[in-house]
């Protein structure tokens, strides 16, 4: 509240005060700009004369355009004791939401403000809807804006996303580690007919065979010992929706005919029921595996792959489509300045350089944590090429081992990892891109 009468602010103050709201009272106007500035209020009470002028109400509407220029969507209540009609018709035709007379009927004034209060509130969700509206309209000029790339490679993904995502076709994504497979699978869930339903991921990677049953197909209280209460499995929860199985290739063979059969019959019966339950889902999945080389080495079931890969989509690596580096990078370098309230704005040439010459063999997820590292350690105000340090351990890797045999290339990277890390499984894992089931059964494989 801004008025020159110091005892009609401490009134108000007071009066104001019992109906629990906070009051900032101001004698001189000339601090509007300086009030604006260092804070946001529900509603402004604003004096029409102040001292130079006692009855134009000239200052009262400079001072109400000065408002308004700073906050359009202020809600402004103009004080005056010498208002007539003409006077309140010019300031609500300025921007003003109402009007009141000195001396002021108390319940009068107290109603008035609550009314304005409302009307704020209803201006910020309209701005915020408003503000959600932009969000979604960007999102539909840009269908894959989660997926950032605009090369040949990740272009041709986009073009059968579009042709296969309002079928039910059922899709195996195929890719590297750190490719962005979930994306894409998200991506077609989006672009689908079901996309008003559920999207349930699940990393089979990290389901044990014991809790198999129970993850997917869920549980009746008292099946097992833990089971305290009946719970849906995830079949369940994406009836109607998508059901996404991450790293397939790595079921056992025992869970593999368990999964099969659920996708044939279409129904899952919770451990420990009787009932079977029908479900309605469109089937995504992804693996980083070969899984025709799986099938003639008798690891993965032929019928199963038959049943999962109705379209098949290869989704390719990072080093298939280095002109998306830049993109990907400013992406990541705004998104981790945002969050670690850094000033990071922009990268080096000699630093984008050096990101376009490195292989990436962890692909996206790998191009993520090194962004995320350098924006952490920086001083500076834009990312140098000092900053990435990768270089050093892939040619370190390169002349230790002088082979491109992937098998020997991983097993070199996965010793690595773990020595960096000082044999910290997860934190080993995560470097590398990889679940911790993945990392152990890899361990196992090398005899590490």
């Amino acid at each position: 509240m801004i008025d020159d009468d110091e005892d009609v602010l401490l009134a108000a103050k007071m009066l104001l005060k019992k109906q629990n709201h906070q009051v900032l009272i101001e004698k001189n106007p000339n601090k509007i700009p300086f009030l604006l500035h260092n804070d946001t209020y529900d509603v402004i009470l604003l004096d029409m004369n102040f001292s130079k002028d006692i009855t134009s109400g000239k200052e009262g509407f400079y001072w109400l355009e000065q408002i308004l220029g700073h906050e359009p969507n202020a809600v402004v209540i103009m004080i005056t004791a010498f208002g007539d009609v003409e006077m309140a018709v010019k300031a609500l035709k300025m921007g003003a939401t109402d009007f009141v007379l000195k001396p002021w009927q108390n319940e009068k004034l107290i109603a008035t403000i609550n009314t304005a209060i409302k009307l704020k509130h209803s201006y910020l969700e309209v701005d915020k809807l408003k503000k959600a509206k932009e969000m979604l309209e960007e999102q539909i000029s840009k269908p894959f804006g989660d997926i950032i790339g605009d090369s040949p490679a990740i272009k041709d993904v986009f073009t059968i996303i579009d042709k296969v995502a309002k079928t039910d076709a059922n899709v195996l994504i195929l890719g590297e580690n750190g490719t962005g497979k979930e994306l894409i699978a998200r991506a077609i869930h989006q672009r689908s007919l079901r996309k008003d339903k559920s999207f349930v991921s699940v990393d089979m990677g990290a389901i044990t065979e014991t809790l198999f049953e129970s993850e997917l197909f869920g549980h009746k209280k008292g099946a097992f010992t833990d089971a305290r209460e009946d719970r849906p499995g995830r079949f369940e929860l994406a009836n109607g929706g998508t059901l996404f199985l991450d790293e397939i290739g790595n079921l056992s063979m025992s869970l593999q005919s368990k999964l099969l059969s659920a996708l044939q019959s279409r129904e899952v019966t919770r451990v420990g029921a009787n009932q079977a339950l029908a479900v309605d889902i469109r089937l995504i999945c992804a693996t980083n595996m070969p899984l025709q080389k799986m099938v003639q080495e008798g690891t993965f079931r032929q019928d199963l792959l038959y049943r999962i890969n109705t379209v098949e989509l290869q989704v390719p690596p990072l080093s298939e489509r280095m002109d998306d580096i830049p993109l990907l990078a400013k992406h990541y370098l705004n998104y981790y300045s945002k969050k670690y309230h850094k000033n990071v704005s922009t990268i080096a040439q000699e630093a984008m350089d050096k990101l376009k010459r490195y292989p990436w063999p962890g692909n996206i997820r790998e191009l993520q944590h090194a962004i995320e590292r350098a924006v952490i350690m920086t001083d500076s105000a834009s990312l140098q090429e000092s900053d990435f340090l990768f270089s050093r351990s892939m040619n370190n890797m390169t002349s230790t081992n002088d082979t491109l045999n992937l098998d020997e290339v991983e097993k070199t990277a996965i010793v690595k990892a773990l020595s960096m890390h000082g044999g910290n499984i997860s934190k080993a894992a995560d470097e590398l891109g990889l679940t911790r089931a993945s990392l152990y059964r890899r361990m196992e494989k090398y005899g590490l």
